[in-house]
């Protein structure tokens, strides 16, 4: 697995790395991230509500939550508790006032927190989500072991992660824009010149499809199933403790 990084001349590490440009870009993510997908996000993150709804979870531990689009999204399946963990406290934030301003009946905790080290004992959720995160882990096998841990036996892990399109001509169409299209749009407004390249290239060198599911299946989760989205843009991974 090839390790992509953000800032290419940067001594940090890729987990350092990562936070600063969530840091320096969470002020437009939101907006960027709705308006680059054409709003199709939004539809992913329900597809995969929809799905945790069947396991009628009461704790459900968000990783990687970002601004906390995720964690919101799943509080429509009314758990007693979401907690979400992130490296990046300038995501946090913004998170926090939005979930201050919904006024949700179902309680959701941002803190900060390392994928590769979860500050939860094990057996601790139902179920664990995490969107467009695990190829951000400097460690992405020992993320995927650290979420299997916090699990309790028998609870899920759902996975929603970029792929790549492989039908003619859709994967020709996607590769113009996504590697072209969308990192000169993401430099311009998020003002920050790597995030949006570091976008593109870290999605061409991750796992995806039954290489992903290989990977959940080498840190223990059983009966792992993938659901496509938008052509292969996309997927939902799922494993069971």
């Amino acid at each position: 697995m090839n390790t992509v990084t953000p800032y290419k001349d940067s001594e940090k590490t890729k987990k350092e790395q990562v936070a600063d440009m969530f840091d320096n870009i969470s002020h437009r993510y939101d907006f960027l991230n709705h308006f680059l997908s054409m709003g199709i996000d939004r539809l992913w993150r329900e597809k995969l509500v929809k799905m945790v709804l069947q396991d009628q979870p009461q704790s459900i531990l968000d990783v990687a939550t970002g601004t906390g689009d995720l964690a919101i999204a799943l509080a429509k399946t009314n758990p007693s508790l979401i907690e979400g963990i992130d490296i990046s406290e300038g995501m946090l934030s913004v998170g926090r006032k939005k979930i201050e301003k919904l006024n949700l009946s179902v309680p959701i905790h941002l803190q900060w927190g390392d994928s590769e080290d979860i500050p939860f004992p094990e057996n601790h959720f139902d179920l664990a989500t995490v969107a467009f995160g695990v190829r951000n882990f400097e460690n992405p096998l020992k993320g995927l072991s650290e979420m299997y841990r916090v699990i309790r036996p028998g609870g899920r892990i759902y996975v929603l992660e970029f792929s790549q399109p492989t039908s003619f001509p859709f994967k020709q169409v996607y590769n113009l824009y996504f590697l072209h299209i969308l990192p000169m749009w993401g430099r311009l407004v998020s003002k920050d010149a790597s995030a949006y390249t570091y976008l593109p290239e870290s999605v061409q060198a991750f796992p995806y499809g039954k290489a992903f599911m290989q990977l959940l299946e080498s840190v223990g989760f059983k009966h792992t199933a993938i659901k496509q989205l938008s052509f292969g843009i996309a997927n939902i991974y799922t494993g069971i403790k």
